[in-house]
């Protein structure tokens, strides 16, 4: 494949990354309307907003832990992706459309399975197109839609809900991802097959990925890294209008900053990664948490609304710095034939506990008062804080193998592959 051809695949699956996210964000700003919430019977119950985001992400990361095998040894890229935004556009089609809370909450959880394999499936594309050591940018730039998709999405869903209703943000979302996601796909993402995988079976293929070394730590930041995203999506359009009093309007524009400069240190973090030793690939994950850290810690006790947006920004800058190193260090150790299962084994065990951060600061701040939001945004700092031992662990035990550029994948992780085809 020429590389003209394999950068249109990224960039095809960056727009891909980007519409999932603008689905995910999209009961984050519902809960700020009354409509919405008063139909569905949830109006001043914190826990079952923040359950509406939780449910999502237990069907997220079940799928992704157990459907990712399925996928990579039957469908492959190309078909899984197509099976996947199939799904996406039916359970978004479907939900304004819900009897109620109840039947809504399932509609929420079969959107999360359905969305499961996406990061796996991405993973797997620029392993099967790219050499390790070159794996840092396109990782990042596929990944730009996590903060592009979530960016844009608060202030899109915003302008829907309240210039339109509610229903329309739905069904919105549904022609986004029929009319843009599928063509996309059709025209330019390309797999390699699943002949291998299929020689392995699902139950080899899933081993293969729980035997990855470094898997517990790199789960660990998984998680971490996960619970700062959903807690602070879920969380934000709220903290910023009942707590700070903003207008929709900044709302909508503060919400999306944060966001907008991890994309830029996201993209940063990727091209950093591919100069990096491999003995220093953890590096941004020690210097990502521990800034992400401070700047929330600043926000949960801030006195003035500038001081609170400032520290949001500059929170989602240190946490995009943090991205792109996850696939790659799983790109780096994961036996090849096994990748996108061990990636869908990070995503989707990371998914599932973090699921219950917005619920989890739904309960914070309803102790506090039902408007005590630094006790949520607490959370999130403490969370960072696991990726920061983490990371520093890494660092102190490396991927062993050559350092540098052109590096090859590391010793270790290539005896593991040697093993597993004997």
């Amino acid at each position: 494949m020429s590389s003209r051809a394999r950068w249109a695949g990224v960039l095809s699956l960056l727009v891909i990354v980007l519409i999932s996210y603008v689905d995910r964000v999209n009961v984050s700003v519902l809960i700020t309307d009354e409509a919405f919430t008063d139909h569905f019977g949830i109006t001043g119950d914190r826990v079952a907003q923040g359950a509406l985001s939780t449910v999502f992400l237990v069907g997220y990361g079940i799928a992704a832990f157990f459907l990712t095998p399925f996928y990579e040894t039957t469908l492959g890229v190309r078909r899984g992706l197509f099976v996947s935004v199939a799904l996406w556009s039916v359970m978004t089609l479907l939900s304004p459309y819900a009897l109620g809370a109840l039947t809504l909450t399932v509609l929420r959880a079969l959107l999360g399975a359905a969305e499961g394999p996406l990061f796996s499936l991405k993973t797997m594309y620029v392993r099967e197109h790219f050499p390790p050591h070159e794996a840092g940018r396109p990782n990042a730039v596929s990944s730009m839609g996590v903060s592009l998709g979530t960016a844009a999405g608060l202030p899109l869903i915003t302008y829907l809900v309240y210039h339109f209703d509610w229903h329309t943000s739905f069904l919105a979302l549904a022609a986004l991802n029929a009319v843009i996601g599928l063509p996309l796909i059709a025209l330019f993402v390309r797999g390699r097959g699943v002949a291998g995988a299929r020689q392995s079976g699902f139950g080899a293929t899933l081993k293969g990925a729980l035997s990855m070394p470094r898997l517990a730590p790199i789960l660990l930041i998984e998680i971490a890294t996960l619970a700062y995203l959903w807690g602070s999506s879920a969380w934000l359009p709220s903290y910023l209008i009942q707590e700070r009093h903003f207008s929709l309007a900044a709302m909508g524009a503060v919400s999306s900053l944060p966001f907008l400069m991890s994309l830029v240190s996201g993209f940063l973090g990727g091209l950093l990664l591919d100069r990096l030793p491999r003995r220093l690939l953890a590096l941004p994950f020690v210097v990502g948490s521990a800034g992400t850290a401070v700047c929330v810690l600043l926000v949960a006790g801030a006195d003035s609304d500038g001081a609170a947006a400032t520290g949001l920004i500059l929170a989602g800058a240190f946490w995009g710095l943090q991205g792109p190193a996850i696939p790659t260090l799983v790109q780096h150790c994961a036996p090849a034939r096994f990748v996108g299962s061990a990636y869908g084994v990070v995503n989707g065990v990371g998914n599932l506990v973090s699921a219950f951060m917005p619920m989890l600061m739904g309960v914070a701040i309803a102790a506090s008062g039902g408007h005590g939001f630094g006790a949520g945004f607490t959370l999130l700092a403490g969370a960072q804080l696991i990726t920061l031992v983490c990371g520093a662990w890494l660092l102190a035990r490396p991927v062993q193998g050559p350092s540098g550029a052109g590096a090859q994948p590391s010793t270790e992780c290539s005896d593991l592959e040697h093993s597993q085809a004997s």
